[in-house]
């Protein structure tokens, strides 16, 4: 297997993208630590890979209060005897207003939560990364610097993310830890499974050059080969599964 004997923790493990990533990592042999503030959630994604006869745990953790992330690495890594792979996958705030009409202070608030919460749980991590020598930090949703009218803080966002990507990658390559963020253009299965959404959804796989779009499933195929030996020579970029709706 691509993660035996590997530590997982992932940041919103409860929601559709880190539970992919949960299932992806497990399958492959990692001990996945799944952290949120919905218990319930937490549980399913935690049954689902227990019952495929893997190794998961669940905590509640708020991942913008930096003691609690630090208490919470710090024991995951006690428990694991480190910390190999870290994802930070929470919902963000996102604002679909035209910035002409964005009210100042909700748009600020909302990039203070992301680059905070970025922040403390990547330096928790990464403590623990760098006296090992080893380790990998997953971003997801990536940017490709192409605006679009009407998207609000959200492409903003994911630059923000990009940004803060690049730097920790300069800074923790020479420690041996990687940064990656996974691109999908869009997982139609992530959508509610309603009449009002399904346009939408079709959408997603109408702009993809193989017309079909990626699955949750090929999220967590992806991210734990990224995360294995087998992807070591990946750091500082964006590795794009969006079935060709991304062009690079």
């Amino acid at each position: 297997m691509l993660l035996d004997n590997k530590t997982a923790v992932i940041y919103g493990g409860g929601g559709d993208i880190g539970g992919a990533m949960a299932r992806g990592f497990a399958a492959e042999g990692a001990r996945v630590f799944l952290a949120g503030r919905t218990q319930g959630k937490l549980d399913a994604v935690a049954g689902q890979i227990r019952e495929a006869g893997g190794l998961a745990e669940t905590a509640l953790v708020d991942a913008l209060d930096e003691r609690a992330v630090d208490d919470y690495t710090a024991s995951v890594a006690a428990q694991g005897g480190g910390i190999d792979i870290s994802v930070n996958v929470i919902t963000h705030q996102t604002l679909f207003t035209p910035l002409l009409g964005m009210p100042a202070d909700d748009f600020a608030a909302s990039f203070q939560r992301i680059a905070k919460t970025f922040l403390i749980t990547t330096k928790a991590a990464a403590r623990h990364m760098t006296k090992q020598g080893s380790g990998v930090i997953l971003h997801f949703g990536g940017s490709d610097n192409v605006p679009s009218p009407g998207l609000g803080n959200v492409q903003i966002t994911f630059d923000l993310i990009e940004s803060m990507r690049r730097q920790w990658g300069c800074e923790l390559g020479p420690h041996g830890v990687r940064v990656v963020t996974l691109r999908t253009g869009g997982i139609p299965e992530s959508l509610p499974d309603t009449e009002e959404m399904a346009p939408h959804r079709q959408s997603m796989i109408d702009s993809t050059q193989l017309k079909r779009a990626a699955t949750l499933a090929d999220v967590g195929h992806v991210a734990a080969f990224v995360a294995s030996d087998r992807g070591r020579t990946l750091t500082s970029t964006q590795v794009n599964i969006s079935c060709g709706a991304l062009v690079d």
